[in-house]
């Protein structure tokens, strides 16, 4: 009975530390779920529209990389980057910003919406499944997606980089789930379907449940 108390305890603790180190940032157009300890966020989350994806005249990007004023002191990690090697990979992504205002798209540049990823995962599959679910909200309009981190290989200043990256995708007309792993390593990109998982795999790993 005395070893249940105690292993209950340290979960009880367990959990008010991790809800003590995550902080929920939310913009006009994403919710990022950004943990202090690891400097990055475990959780994105954000709706892509026809609207939102799909201008004619997109707002032209400009790589304002910056802190999050709602977080600014454990946010200002640019500095942290530089010469390190790693990409400062977007979870909400840019081109999925550029069709509303110039607010928006400063705003997908802060770096509570960054992950440490490597310049082959971020250019790679990363890439390709941001372009995809573009071309689904351009068919099918509303796709809600979250997106995030799990782990750490190493630190690059104050910044851990990430074991894996994670992303989810939910189609709203079709009601269709697709769940995404990629290892944040230096591996050729191998084709988003190779990284398809199941829901239960994502849940486990991340703690979130996805409906």
């Amino acid at each position: 009975m005395q070893k249940l108390l105690i292993l209950l305890s340290f979960c009880l603790v367990s959990l008010v530390v991790s809800s003590q180190d995550v902080v929920v940032l939310k913009h006009k157009e994403y919710t990022s779920h950004f943990s202090k300890s690891k400097k990055y966020p475990v959780m994105v989350e954000w709706w892509e529209t026809k609207a939102k994806t799909g201008c004619l005249n997109p707002i032209p990007r400009k790589d304002a990389f910056q802190l999050d004023p709602q977080l600014s002191k454990e946010t200002d990690i640019k500095a942290d980057y530089i010469g390190s090697g790693y990409d400062r990979g977007h979870m909400s992504p840019a081109a999925s910003n550029q069709c509303q205002t110039i607010d928006v798209q400063i705003e997908s540049f802060y770096m509570s919406n960054m992950a440490a990823q490597t310049h082959r995962l971020n250019a790679g599959d990363w890439k390709s499944l941001e372009v995809l679910t573009r071309e689904l909200a351009n068919k099918h309009d509303s796709v809600h997606i979250w997106a995030g981190n799990i782990g750490e290989i190493k630190r690059i200043g104050r910044v851990a980089v990430p074991k894996q990256c994670w992303k989810v995708v939910h189609i709203k007309h079709s009601n269709e789930w697709f769940f995404f792993l990629f290892d944040n390593n230096l591996s050729n990109p191998d084709g988003i379907n190779n990284n398809q998982v199941l829901r239960e795999d994502i849940e486990l790993l991340t703690g979130f449940k996805f409906k």
